[in-house]
């Protein structure tokens, strides 16, 4: 039940959006603010920045547009007299200002309590010492590796265990001064970067296993030690990438079910061990020539991978880790889609979803585009579909990069041996230049033994390929503008690839009632009547969404500078 104790909170934005952190942040924050004002709490916000939602007047009954510092909080919270603190919904930012309050002793001085999990089990997660520890205690397996505090005692162990290593600072954002080094002058750089932006000048350096698949599990836990997982993703990108750079599908595609299992029971031991009370994401490595996995980190707040997970299922995360924050248990929480179900109930997908990422690479030219286990993207796009070769046409479309396909026009000057070549390359553009191989008639084992990416993936994006030599080699005909429509193919593609007007597509399809249904994301699969679902499009035969006679109201938002009377400190 809800802690009435609880009066007044402070809720820590994320700051400005910068490489590495976008606005899943915002998303999750405004979400914490409307749930607790709907509770009768108390809500005082701090955030540097003033463009978020989050910073709108009507969010928060006291907002403080300050720097997101140490001393800056403590006088937010000196003058504002709150008695608790909602940590681990700022990001990195929130959870690290939180840390340092509680270790300070200032939250005990000042009898402020921090909400969801406790001090200790954010270090156990964030830490990288504890964090092994931890793993090795409950018999999860870790990658080798050492948590070193110099530059002197990485080299050593980084000599020691061979190079490749990944370095992977502590409490830090989206990677933030880490990599994978691959010389003794690479670790050099990188471990004393590292070091420097730790919070607590601390690294890990772990034997580098790229190539492996990288799988992730959203996962929740209340105080009464309840435990479900929302959903499973699976980045198409193997290890070695950041996952916030990679191109990632909900739910995973080529597990089998003892994999998908045996990741699921794990990460449910391992946000039990850490007694996380809220979302938690936990990061697998998974051998693609064998059962064995690796722990590879856990992030005890609500995350980028958060906010996609929410969006992908339906399942309101943040929503339901303020809710959990303040006393309730996931048998209490009430699922407001389906108006029935409570939040303790797994969401169930009957679709495939794709995210990509957006990179600032065009605002800055000369920027290094190789990616690497340290966050450049500063976004992403999502799409729904019921394939998957749907999800990812849609997800490219939705760049906004003036694109409409897998085509990127400027790699066909490349030659067949300079495709080769780049597909070595692991950039923001690699998806394109796979596309090309394939065109060029480079085959699938070919391309996944260079870039490691699962055959499976491969072969999907193949199926793309070979449907556009159709239409361009046969024309149309029902059964390929069809298929092509389940595809995500736009009429102007087909219309270019077929050499007709984008007109001719369209009377085309309506001749032959190729139409765009809408289907739902209800949480449950349909198990359930949906009270307030979303809907995506779809060249399914069946249309889910049913049209009444009510009065409707369609309102369109448009994005203004909002003025706010802004608290002063």
């Amino acid at each position: 039940m809800k802690n009435d104790n609880i009066k007044k909170v402070l809720v820590i934005g994320s700051g400005p959006i910068i490489i590495g952190q976008a606005a899943e942040f915002d998303y999750a924050g405004t979400q914490a603010c409307r749930e607790l004002k709907k509770e009768g709490i108390e809500v005082v916000l701090i955030n540097s920045n003033p463009a978020t939602i989050m910073t709108d007047k009507n969010m928060a009954d006291k907002i403080y547009i300050e720097p997101l510092t140490v001393e800056t909080v403590k006088k937010v919270i000196e003058k504002e007299k709150v008695d608790s603190i909602l940590p681990n919904l700022g990001g990195q930012t929130g959870l690290n200002l939180a840390m340092e309050l509680s270790e300070s002793g200032f939250l005990e001085k000042n009898n402020v309590k921090l909400l969801g999990t406790s001090p200790e089990g954010i270090k156990n997660a964030e830490d990288r010492q504890c964090f092994k520890d931890m793993m090795e205690k409950i018999g999860e397996p870790c990658i080798a590796s050492k948590v070193v505090h110099t530059v002197e005692d990485a080299l050593e162990f980084g000599k020691e265990i061979g190079l490749p290593v990944i370095i992977r600072p502590a409490y830090t954002l989206g990677g933030t001064g880490g990599g994978i080094a691959y010389t003794i002058e690479e670790l050099e750089e990188i471990a004393g970067s590292g070091i420097r932006m730790s919070r607590v000048n601390e690294i890990l350096v772990e034997k580098c296993i790229s190539g492996w698949k990288e799988i992730e599990y959203e996962v929740m836990r209340d105080s009464a030690g309840n435990c479900i997982t929302i959903c499973n993703m699976e980045n198409i990108d193997p290890v070695g990438i950041h996952t916030g750079d990679s191109i990632v599908v909900a739910p995973s595609q080529t597990l089998s079910n003892k994999e998908y299992q045996a990741l699921r029971t794990s990460s449910l031991k391992i946000i039990s061990a850490l007694k996380i009370e809220g979302g938690c994401n936990v990061q697998f490595a998974l051998n693609p020539k064998s059962f064995e996995y690796t722990v590879i980190e856990v992030n005890p707040r609500v995350s980028r991978s958060s906010a996609l997970a929410s969006k992908a299922t339906g399942y309101p995360i943040a929503k339901v880790a303020t809710k959990i924050a303040i006393g309730y248990t996931l048998d209490e929480i009430m699922n407001e889609v389906t108006g029935k179900t409570y939040a303790c109930f797994e969401p169930v997908l009957d679709y495939v979803v794709v995210k990509i990422p957006k990179w600032p690479f065009k605002k800055f030219l000369t920027a290094d585009r190789a990616l690497g286990t340290q966050m450049k993207a500063t976004g992403e796009v999502m799409a729904i579909s019921p394939t998957l070769e749907g999800a990812l046409m849609k997800a490219i479309r939705s760049l906004e990069e003036n694109v409409d396909s897998l085509m990127l026009p400027y790699l066909k000057e490349f030659t067949r041996e300079e495709i080769h070549t780049r597909l070595n390359r692991k950039d923001n553009e690699r998806i394109f230049v796979i596309v090309e191989a394939l065109r060029r008639g480079i085959g699938i084992d070919e391309i996944c033994k260079i870039t490691t990416i699962d055959k499976f993936f491969v072969g999907i994006i193949a199926k793309i390929v070979r449907l556009e030599k159709e239409i361009e080699e046969n024309s149309i005909n029902k059964e390929n503008v069809l298929k092509a429509k389940k595809y995500g193919f736009t009429d102007k593609l087909i219309s270019r690839l077929s050499h007709k007007s984008e007109q001719e597509i369209k009377d085309f399809r309506k001749e032959n009632n190729i139409v765009a249904n809408f289907k739902l994301v209800d949480t449950c699969s349909a198990e359930f009547e949906a009270k307030t679902p979303y809907y995506y499009s779809s060249y399914d035969e069946e249309n889910e969404s049913i049209r009444t006679n009510n009065k409707k109201v369609m309102v369109l938002r448009l994005w203004t500078y909002k003025n706010w009377t802004r608290n002063r400190i």
